[in-house]
């Protein structure tokens, strides 16, 4: 088991074969890295981003936690859990207007002792802005800055020790994208002949090549490990999603037992299978697949 300082999580997560027929067709295994499983609260990527962040926030001596996202972000969600957990006053920073009553994820958030403030989209684009930070430090006082989604330089050293807990040989890590910060650091951690492929759930994804770039070089100065996007399987972008995307849900749940994310880890999945069909590995090939996200919001 890890820890933050007063919170039990269950890493490192289970690694589990998916048994499948169209796996079985192309003689290709891919176990799933359930990383949901780490903690209700926290699931996945949302614990590994937050928890070298959490000691840079302790050791500055900030006792409070700022970030931004969108109204269903999980990222505001795991943060407000964070600050509840580790004595952090939290501010979530929301695009766009605020709408009562709160969405469940929101509601959460407050729940869990966040304070909401919100961003018209206009400002919000500029939220990394000197002006938009000075202006949320005049209104807040000092606090420490997360980004969206949780993906700096913390982020990508905590997602890097996922590949080592994975104690049986494998070639691909598969994970999903948003703001590229899983990705970053499943590259860097990946043996000599591995290599990780990102699903991009946002339209257009191929500007995330750079951000991932970006991320990288903030942890390792210059670009680590062999991976690749796979841009074409955001079913219309961020958030968004499609009858056949629905259809798959219901179908991996029926078969597997297992309710996907539709926002990030059912078009990962969905884009892997796809691969796996398209006769894109050679037979043995051994490919990882990160859960790293829930469907279903914790119980409070």
């Amino acid at each position: 088991m890890g820890d933050f300082d007063s919170v039990r999580v269950r890493v490192p997560s289970p690694v589990l074969e998916l048994h499948d027929d169209r796996l079985v067709a192309a003689e290709v295994g891919v176990l799933l890295k359930r990383d949901d499983l780490i903690h209700p609260e926290f699931p996945g990527n949302k614990w590994r981003k937050l928890k070298y962040n959490i000691a840079a926030a302790r050791n500055l001596g900030h006792e409070t936690l700022l970030t931004f996202g969108g109204a269903y972000s999980n990222h505001i969600r795991a943060t407000a859990a964070a600050g509840y957990y580790e004595g952090f006053n939290t501010i979530g920073v929301i695009r766009g207007e605020e709408h009562l009553p709160l969405n469940p994820s929101l509601a959460y958030a407050v729940r869990r002792g966040m304070r909401l403030t919100y961003l018209d989209r206009t400002s919000y684009r500029a939220k990394t802005s000197g002006a938009v930070v000075n202006d949320l430090r005049r209104e807040f006082g000092e606090f420490y800055l997360l980004p969206e989604g949780g993906s700096n330089r913390e982020a990508v050293l905590g997602c890097a020790e996922i590949p080592a807990e994975v104690a049986v040989p494998f070639d691909v890590l598969f994970c999903a994208v948003g703001t590229g910060g899983t990705l970053a650091g499943v590259a860097a951690g990946l043996g000599p002949q591995q290599s990780a492929v990102g699903v991009p759930v946002v339209k257009g994804g191929a500007y995330l090549e750079q951000e991932i770039v970006d991320l990288q070089a903030s942890a390792y100065g210059a670009r680590v490990g062999v991976w690749r996007l796979e841009c074409d399987y955001h079913f219309g972008g961020y958030a968004k999603r499609t009858a056949e995307l629905d259809a798959f849900v219901e179908e991996f749940e029926a078969r597997h037992g297992l309710l996907l994310d539709w926002v990030y880890e059912a078009k990962m999945m969905y884009a892997l299978l796809d691969q796996v069909q398209r006769g894109t590995y050679a037979p043995g090939t051994t490919i990882v697949a990160l859960i790293s996200g829930s469907a279903e919001l914790p119980p409070v």
